[in-house]
Formats: C-alpha cells, sequence, structure tokens
C-alpha cells in the first residue's frame, strides 16, 4: 500500500464534459469549491465522455494522463468534479498513488471546516461517516485476521469488519444525540406556532449573498464571506414588519448543484426551520450568469426536502455589481409582489423587502373601531404594544374610543388572549 497523504495542499482537478445534463457539472464551480477547502489548484485535466467508465471512471488513457500529470506537477491529491463509487475510486488510488477525492467527500471536507455549533458539528461527522463507510475497504485490503494469545488463535475478526462494526456504533450514537436536538427544535418551533409568529427562511445557492442581507436586516454577526458554504449554522432572530408584528428570521445552509444525499439526511433538523416556515426568500445572486440553473438546482433541494410548496419570495441579490439597474419590485396580475432587487451589500431595496413582506405576510388588514371600558386597561395596552392605534378619544363616562388598523393574525391573538372581551369592544367596522 501507498502511503496516505493527511493534507492535500497541491491539487489536481479533473473535468469531464458528459452530453446528459444529469451528469453536468461546473467546472468554475469546482474551483470555488476547492479554494473554499483550502487547497490550491495546480492543473486541470478534461475530456469528453458519453458514459463513466467503471474500472477509473475515465478511460485508460486519460487515467494515464492523470497519474502522469500527479507526478509532474507534484501534486498529492486529485479532486474530481464528479461523484466516484468506492472501486473507481481505489483503482485511481492505486494508479495515482495519492488520495483521490469526488465532489462528495470535497464537500463533506468544506462542510467539516466551517462547522461551528455541537449540532453542525454532530450532522457533518454522521454524513462522513456514512461516507466513508462503503469506502473503508480502501486502507484495510492489506491486513489479515486478529490474532489472539495462546488458545485464542483462530480467523477472528478481520480489522475492516471491527471498523465497520466500530463505525454502525457511532452512527447509531450521533443518530440518537441529533435526535435530542430535533426535540429541543420543535419545542421552540411549536412555542412560535402557538403564538402564531410567522416564520421567514432565508435559501438559495451557496454564496449567493444570503448572511449579509440576513445580518443587514437583524443587525446579527453572522459570519458572510465571499466563499461557497460560508455558513453552516443555523442562526435564527426576530425583526419587526409593519402590519405583522415580530416575525423570525433563518438564516439557513446554501444549497448547490447535487448536494449529496447524505449530507441532505445528517441536516434534517437543520432544514426542517425551511420545511416549516411560512414564507421562503429565495436570494438569487443575479450577477451571476449562470442564475437561472441555480434557482432550478436550489428548487430541486428543496423538492427533496418536501419544502417545494412553500410560499415564496425571489430576491434578485448583487445589483450593485450591474450597471443601470436600480432596486424595484415585481407584482403579478393580482398585485403581490413576486420579486425583490437589491444590493444586500449596500442596503439598496431594503426598504421594498421589508414592503413586500408586509404585503405578503400580514394578510387582510382589517379597520376597527373599539369601545373599552376602564377595567379593560389591559387591553387597550396591549393594543398600544402591536402599534395598532391610529386615533384615540374618550367618551363622558370614560370609555377609551380607539381607532385601530390590524391584521388578521393579530387579532385572532387578541382574540384568544381577550376571550370575549375583544368582541364586546368592538362597535362597528370602518
Amino acid at each position: 500500500m501507498f502511503d496516505r497523504y493527511k493534507a492535500g495542499e497541491r491539487a489536481l482537478l479533473v473535468h469531464m464534459t458528459f452530453s446528459d445534463d444529469a451528469k453536468k457539472e461546473d467546472l468554475d464551480e469546482l474551483k470555488l469549491l476547492v479554494s473554499s477547502a483550502g487547497v490550491a489548484s495546480i492543473g486541470v485535466i478534461t475530456g469528453p465522455r458519453k458514459t463513466p467508465h467503471p474500472r477509473y471512471f475515465v478511460g485508460t488513457g486519460k487515467a494515464q494522463e492523470i497519474a502522469d500529470g500527479v507526478r509532474t506537477l507534484g501534486a498529492n491529491v486529485v479532486i474530481f468534479n464528479h461523484s466516484l463509487s468506492p472501486a473507481q475510486q481505489r483503482n485511481l488510488e492505486a494508479l495515482c498513488e495519492c488520495l483521490v477525492l469526488d465532489r462528495t467527500a470535497l464537500i463533506l471536507d468544506i462542510f467539516a471546516q466551517r462547522a461551528r455549533t455541537y449540532e453542525g458539528k454532530l450532522q457533518i461527522e454522521l454524513a462522513q461517516l456514512k461516507h466513508m463507510s462503503t469506502r473503508l475497504i480502501r486502507g484495510w485490503t492489506h491486513l489479515e485476521r486478529q490474532k489472539g494469545g495462546v488458545g485464542m488463535r483462530g480467523p477472528g475478526e478481520t480489522q475492516l469488519e471491527s471498523d465497520r462494526r466500530l463505525l454502525s456504533e457511532r452512527i447509531t450514537a450521533i443518530k440518537g444525540r441529533l435526535a435530542k436536538v430535533a426535540k429541543q427544535r420543535d419545542q421552540g418551533r411549536r412555542a412560535r406556532v402557538r403564538g402564531e409568529i410567522a416564520t421567514v427562511s432565508l435559501v438559495g445557492y451557496t454564496n449567493a449573498g444570503k448572511s449579509t442581507l440576513f445580518n443587514h436586516m437583524t443587525g446579527a454577526d453572522v459570519y458572510a464571506a465571499d466563499q461557497l458554504f460560508a455558513t453552516l449554522d443555523p442562526t435564527l432572530r426576530q425583526i419587526k414588519v409593519q402590519d405583522v408584528g415580530n416575525c423570525i428570521l433563518a438564516d439557513t445552509v446554501g444549497f448547490v448543484r447535487h448536494l449529496p444525499h447524505d449530507l441532505v439526511a445528517a441536516f434534517k433538523a437543520t432544514l426542517q426551520e425551511t420545511r416549516e416556515a411560512t414564507l421562503l426568500l429565495h436570494i438569487v445572486d443575479c450577477s451571476d450568469e449562470n442564475y437561472r440553473d441555480n434557482i432550478d438546482a436550489v428548487q430541486l433541494v428543496l423538492n427533496d426536502i418536501d419544502a417545494g410548496d412553500v410560499p415564496q419570495l425571489t430576491i434578485m441579490n448583487k445589483i450593485d455589481a450591474l450597471d443601470d439597474l436600480k432596486p424595484h419590485i415585481d407584482l403579478d396580475d393580482e398585485g403581490k409582489p413576486i420579486r425583490v432587487w437589491l444590493s444586500a451589500k449596500t442596503g439598496e431595496g431594503s426598504d421594498l423587502l421589508l414592503s413586500a413582506l408586509s404585503s405578503l405576510l400580514s394578510g387582510q388588514i382589517r379597520e376597527l373601531h373599539l369601545c373599552i371600558p376602564p377595567e379593560q386597561g389591559k387591553l387597550r395596552a396591549q393594543l398600544y404594544q402591536i402599534n395598532c392605534i391610529v386615533n384615540e378619544s374618550y367618551a363622558e363616562n370614560g370609555d377609551c374610543l380607539v381607532d385601530i388598523r390590524i391584521n388578521n393574525v393579530d387579532l385572532s391573538r387578541l382574540r384568544k388572549q381577550f376571550l370575549g372581551v375583544l368582541d364586546a369592544c368592538i362597535k362597528a367596522n370602518k
């Protein structure tokens, strides 16, 4: 067996062009992924293929070209912009005598570097262990069965079998811990549902500007950088929207084409915020020439996690990178916002986004006239707290006469809080 390198600072990239759209990948995106992983790209080998080769994924001649390139350029890792089978990966490593990674392993490595929270680290470890479980044979084919002392000799358990058993035990333990984290998230989510608090979740292709927009709207200090998968751990903050009140804004992990299924499964608890959101803000980098393909890729992932039916508002971000494009809102035939053009970096158009959120989340606005007796001061205080009073005066008997402008969500919440009292105070609709 050859010695395995623990780090791959010098990478040779391999990108094959397929006629099948389902197998197509973007070479520029691979370079960004490699850069995000902290690896230096020292060369790229490309070529056309109709179908993957069963032994090397590429043809035998191209495989030899890759091996020669590794020795010539001094690369210590080969990174494929495609998914490799365990056998293909093992054969390529034997031929090139260096570490070979596919697109899935590269994405998992980036996630492992970026995870910060306890939950995020568990999710990444689970995804890595699942990916590794089919590739254990790469490292242990040279070992014989373990033997004990006198009287204990026999075939015993192979090192490979031992590793698989330990791996399975660790996966089971991590799933148990993640189940506890999921229960905690469910408790917080149920509390928001009971309080009828709207949840707005940011989704979009990686590096579209979700965290930058999140920081601008909430005043938070979430890590934001011009790199892929800068955000892994979900962050929730409270914002105030006119005619709606307090809402929860959630920043989530970015999506990418052919996101590994093990990764989607591992982030099930995190992506629950997306599935059960009141509204999705689909952030799109409109300065990217492939933004339409990115929109389709995000929609595929949303469908995979059963969030495809959640209402969406498209945010066309980074208009500052385009000439003569001003912030504006696109409306549908019913006058509802469907797209908002803005720049999260400069803040241009953020007021339009809040206006669109108010329009989509507020529902029908009710204008009511209330006659509140002196003993119901708590109701008057609550109306001031949600900032819905338009005009206020007092009758001769001391009753407080107020005109309010309130959305149906807040009205329903007040009816539950002041059971029977609110309806008694409502004199007439204006």
